[in-house]
């Protein structure tokens, strides 16, 4: 039993079969959607945004310990500025992937890019944002104990750097995002 052809509201009151439906839909999937630019700017965004998000409560919480710490042993607080130095490097890691995804994103820019871009800043941003919340309760919790006992500094330094790592891993798996590309089929 053959189907009655389909009503395509694109095509303005042409009867289509189902094949013919399928593959107008596939490809109107490959052409350049002109909403397709926004999710590669939310990208952009997105990396800027958490990662100094993360770089800021870092920064912000371990300064407090450093603080605390300096008020009992005010010779120790630059060997401690560390955890302060690392939740900055979290904000240049957004910045670098926004850089990046901003010079990418060109007429004609696919839907594709828009979501690839989409996800590398994500990536980069939320675990910077995950990095720089590790390292302000490390380094709080880190320099205040290292101000009563000196004997901590080197495994706080060693839990700090895997803290960070966590924030690398995301700006890597950014940049590899950042490189996937397709092209539009339309040319628009």
């Amino acid at each position: 039993q053959a189907q009655p052809p389909l009503f395509c509201a694109s095509t303005h009151s042409k009867l289509l079969s189902p094949a013919t439906t399928m593959l107008s839909v596939l490809f109107q999937a490959d052409q350049c959607d002109p909403a397709a630019p926004f999710f590669g700017f939310m990208g952009v965004t997105s990396a800027l945004v958490f990662a100094n998000l993360g770089a800021a409560y870092g920064t912000a919480k371990s300064g407090v310990g450093i603080a605390s710490m300096g008020v009992m042993n005010h010779e120790a607080v630059m060997k401690n500025i560390i955890p302060v130095v690392m939740a900055g490097v979290l904000g240049i890691y957004g910045l670098i992937i926004s850089v990046i995804l901003v010079q990418n994103i060109k007429a004609p820019y696919s839907s594709f890019n828009g979501y690839a871009h989409l996800a590398a800043g994500l990536a980069c941003g939320l675990s910077g944002l995950g990095a720089g919340l590790a390292i302000g309760i490390v380094g709080d919790a880190g320099v205040r104990a290292n101000g009563i006992q000196p004997k901590l500094f080197v495994p706080m330094v060693l839990i700090l750097i895997f803290a960070e790592a966590l924030g690398l891993y995301g700006l890597i798996v950014g940049i590899i995002l950042s490189q996937q590309t397709k092209a539009c089929s339309n040319g628009n």
